[in-house]
């Protein structure tokens, strides 16, 4: 388990998060756990990944999503060279070939 902000990551968030049976009962827990801005941004960052691996430049992100040119930056060094957790969810979403591209 890797470390956040210097200590070590809570494995216990993660278990309960794969404990939730639907999209219903997954929208009620980040309800409950998140801002209405931490959602937004998560969201926000999502977004950004997801048109990233669909091939649109940063310009045309920026538009759709209103998201920052760091925010896009930061996410596309994520899917680039972070540990793996958007190439391995968006694979699953966009098969190989089936990504826009």
């Amino acid at each position: 388990m890797s470390k956040v902000g210097g200590k070590q990551a809570s494995k216990g968030l993660y278990q309960t998060i794969l404990k939730l049976r639907d999209e219903e009962e997954c929208y009620q827990f980040f309800q409950d756990l998140c801002t209405v801005s931490e959602l937004r941004a998560m969201e926000q960052r999502y977004d950004v990944a997801v048109l990233l691996k669909k091939g649109m430049i940063y310009n045309d992100i920026l538009k759709e999503t209103g998201a920052s040119s760091a925010t896009i930056s930061r996410v596309n060094r994520a899917l680039n060279y972070g540990c793996g957790g958007y190439q391995e969810v968006l694979g699953r979403l966009f098969p190989e070939g089936k990504d826009g591209k």
